[in-house]
């Protein structure tokens, strides 16, 4: 069996909002597997353990650059919140958005290599990026972008400097604009519930299947009779379509109007949307928690004195 660390325990914790010790726990029942780990979580607490898109584990900026029918989005990370307040990374963000967008780069690593000059530093982006951390003493880098181009009009929505989408779209600007604002408040995984990746279906289906489990077990421990086996398989399903309703942007109810979703917003409109991109700021990236290991010892601690 993988051994249990802190920094598991505290990914875990980071990604499902549960207590230290249900962590610790459900990390030894799965063997260290974390997505299993996060499953169980999901089955014994509910919906406390399904807070994986609002936290995110690293610093950094998300930048949008538009020119006509051109654009992109681009996330530069750093160590931590105060550079991302820093004029140098700021422009360094920026420029590389508007370098992606306009020169076409085949990858991060042709983008980095592209030429730049700023704050003294250059030929390269790469070079800049480098003379920057230098200057400001902390390590950073070009993590992704997504480009579009040709396809249709563009618009974007950058909240603060965490959270960007870029969509496009024909018809009307001001309602693309609100689907972009919406898709970086209620973050859709996919444009229809057709697009939508199975493995995720099948894994929220594997999850209403065990939480009816649990359910069954319960009853049957309190000297109640269980659901039929229609209505326990209906409740699975109705599950699963509610998952669909959440994580597919045209089956959501539009945040400026919860009477309509967005499908019926924008036929409302004459709009389309043809794609989106939404990044949020460190997604998937583990934090340094320094201080965790300590935390963790605590707890076991008390835990055991109380035993």
């Amino acid at each position: 069996m993988a051994a249990i660390t802190a920094s598991m325990v505290a990914e875990l914790r980071a990604k499902t909002d549960a207590p230290m010790m249900e962590c610790k726990k459900a990390l030894t029942e799965s063997g260290g597997d974390m997505a299993r780990a996060e499953e169980i979580l999901r089955v014994k607490l509910g919906t406390k353990a399904g807070k994986a898109a609002s936290r995110v584990t690293a610093e950094g900026v998300v930048a949008a650059f538009i020119s006509g029918a051109t654009g992109a989005l681009l996330e530069v990370n750093c160590e931590t919140d105060f550079v991302t307040k820093n004029d140098s990374f700021i422009a360094l963000a920026q420029a590389a958005a508007k370098l992606a967008a306009e020169k076409n780069p085949a990858d991060v690593a042709a983008l980095a290599a592209l030429p730049h000059q700023q704050d003294g530093f250059g030929p390269t982006l790469e070079d800049v990026r480098k003379g920057l951390i230098g200057k400001i003493g902390e390590n950073m880098s070009l993590r992704r972008f997504a480009r579009k181009a040709g396809g249709g009009k563009l618009a974007s929505y950058v909240h603060g400097t965490r959270i960007g989408v870029l969509v496009e779209y024909e018809g009307d600007d001001v309602a693309a604009r609100d689907v972009a604002m919406h898709v970086a408040a209620m973050k859709p995984v996919a444009l229809s519930s057709a697009g939508v990746p199975a493995e995720l279906i099948e894994r929220e289906r594997s999850v209403a299947i065990a939480k009816a489990e649990e359910d069954r077990k319960a009853a049957e421990a309190a000297g109640k009779k269980p659901q039929p086996a229609d209505i326990v398989a209906k409740r699975i399903e109705g599950s699963v379509q509610k998952f669909l309703k959440e994580a597919a942007l045209l089956n959501q109810s539009f945040v400026k109007n919860d009477k309509q979703t967005v499908e019926q917003m924008l036929k409302e409109k004459n709009t389309t949307i043809k794609s989106f991109t939404l990044y949020v700021v460190g997604e998937g990236i583990e934090k340094r928690q320094d201080d965790f290991a300590a935390e963790v010892a605590a707890q076991v601690a008390a835990a055991q004195g109380k035993a």
